[in-house]
This record gives C-alpha cells, structure tokens and sequence, in this order.
C-alpha cells in the first residue's frame, strides 16, 4: 500500500460522511436553495483564491522545474477552468459571478484557510502537497460518485457542476504521486505531520459543505469601520 492509498483508507470515515452531507446530496437531486448556492460560491472564490496564493508559496520552496510546473499549471487551471463549476451553480441561483466577489470569509472557510496558510508557511513542501489533497481528492470522487450514481443529463440543474469534477482525475493523481515519492524519502515524524495536515483538511472539506449548507455566519454581527487618522 502506497502512503497516499494509505491516507485514503484512514479518512474514509470523513469520505463517506461527505458524500451523504445534505448539501452534497442536494447537488445530487438538484435541490438546493438560492440561498445556499450563493453562500457555497462567496466562499469557494475566497477559498480558491487563497488556494493559488499557497501554490506560490509552495512554488518558492520547490528545487525543480518540474516540481515549479506541477503548481503553475494548477494556478491557471484554477484561474481559467475552475470558474466554471461556480458559474454554474450561479445559474442556478439567478445571479452573476461577479456579483459573488470579494466578501467575507465565513468561519469554516476562515479556518480551512488559516490551516493550509500555517503549514505552506511552517512546513515543507510534501507537508504542503498533504495539506491540499483532500480538496481535488474529496472532489473527484464526489463528482464519480454522483456521476454514477445520478447519471445526469443536461437538464439537470447541476449537470455541468457534476461532469467537470467527475473528469479531474490528472491532478488527483498527480498530487498523489508526487507525494508517495517524496513519503518514501522523507523521516517518520515527516510523514506524521503530512497524516496529519492531510486529515485535518478531510475533516475541514466536510465543514465547508456544512458551511455551505447552514449558510454559516459569525456568531455575533460587526461592522467594520476605518477611522480616518
């Protein structure tokens, strides 16, 4: 068994719980409210965009050309590709994806962030590569299962949304190469902090949908102001 198949089996408790997440399920059935759509976008472009911030980072610590191009290419995949999914999912709720743009970051959202920032900034880079797998990872399979499962047609609501994720096998593949051949040469207290981050991500993917879902705010309301000097 290869690290990451052995990543795989131990967070397959979070996997499941994901895919009968009520949020995941009404992709499934098409049913979700406007509501929660708009919340799930607002947050996934705030996500997304740290997201690529972290590939930079993990770009400065990469002792390759290839090592360089893997992330690159993931930075204009999320740039140029991405979007798509959410507009989609803006369709359905009747607004535009600019109108999406530049809001707050919920809690759960907040707190997936500041994890991968901490460990693309404290940790090396198969630390990095073990922190972001469960995003590409949980989405593939989430899109293969509803796929299957759903067997949808263009007139879903959701068809676009499912078809993208359930084709995006290169970078999951990818990420876990890269991270079963650094595993094998890296220490053992290494590959405990990568079990780690990598689990802890799997676990935040789940409370993203639950964000999403119960359209998450922070517990007490607060206008933020600047004061002139």
């Amino acid at each position: 068994m290869s690290f990451t198949q052995g990543l795989r089996q131990q967070a397959d408790g979070i996997f499941q719980a994901i895919f009968e997440h009520p949020f995941v399920k009404g992709i499934a059935n098409g049913n979700l409210q406007k509501e929660q759509l708009i919340h799930y976008v607002k947050q996934d472009h705030e996500y997304l965009t740290a997201y690529m911030r972290i590939y930079g980072i993990a770009i400065s610590k990469c002792s390759s050309r290839d090592e360089i191009e893997m992330f690159n290419q993931q930075i204009s995949f999320i740039l140029n590709s991405e979007v798509g999914p959410h507009h989609n999912f803006c369709t359905a709720a009747g607004v535009t994806y600019d109108e999406m743009q530049g809001y707050a970051l919920a809690p759960g959202a907040h707190h997936y962030i500041r994890h991968m920032l901490t460990v693309a900034h404290e940790g090396s880079l198969a630390e990095i590569m073990a922190v972001l797998l469960p995003c590409p990872w949980t989405y593939l399979e989430i899109g293969e299962k509803l796929m299957k499962e759903v067997q949808p047609t263009e007139s879903h609501p959701f068809y676009e949304w499912i078809h993208f994720y359930a084709t995006r096998t290169t970078t999951t593949a990818k990420f876990c190469e890269w991270l079963d051949k650094w595993a094998e040469t890296t220490t053992e207290l290494e590959r405990e902090k990568m079990t780690e981050h990598y689990l802890l991500s799997c676990q935040l993917e789940y409370m993203f949908w639950d964000m999403a879902y119960n359209v998450q705010d922070w517990p007490v309301p607060m206008k933020t102001e600047v004061y002139a000097l």
